[in-house]
């Protein structure tokens, strides 16, 4: 189904329609290797979020939680452990507990430390993963070339 844009601006080109997410990437429509749902992904990064402020308050010692710069422990923490396990095994801990991974479009093994660190530096700015196509790709993962795919079904 084309989209409502589409149907004025000047030399766009009509959408092919598409009858699931990832069908235009080649995914199956369910099962392993097809696009993982935003309610994994969500639940995903929420357990890595809670990773992190946990690991940072472990850091920061006594009276943590009245530190001000807490939110930006935290904020580190939970970047090096995404992106470190992302660039080296396609998954980051919470992805791996969903049994979700980030799977790259030119049929790498793993994406690699610099997609792996644009990737996540992207969803910390929080708008890129909310703005998807229609094969559920946010902004991070169209810059980086990658699809979050269901590792197990």
């Amino acid at each position: 189904m084309a989209r409502w844009i589409e149907s004025w601006l000047p030399g766009a080109s009509p959408a092919a329609d598409v009858s699931y997410p990832g069908e235009r990437l080649g995914l199956p429509a369910s099962g392993v290797s097809s696009v993982a749902g935003l309610g994994r992904r969500a639940a995903a990064l929420a357990i890595d979020w809670l990773l992190g402020y946990g690991i940072a308050a472990l850091l920061a010692g006594p009276g943590a939680l009245a530190d001000p710069n807490l939110g930006w422990y935290v904020l580190g923490v939970w970047y090096l452990l995404t992106a470190v396990p992302v660039a080296v095994f396609g998954a980051s801990a919470g992805m791996t507990a969903l049994g979700i991974r980030v799977a790259s479009l030119d049929s790498s093994a793993v994406i690699g430390v610099p997609r792996a660190l644009l990737r996540t530096a992207l969803i910390a700015l929080v708008l890129p993963p909310l703005a998807r196509d229609e094969d559920g790709r946010g902004w991070h993962d169209r810059a980086t070339r990658t699809v979050v795919v269901r590792s197990r079904a």
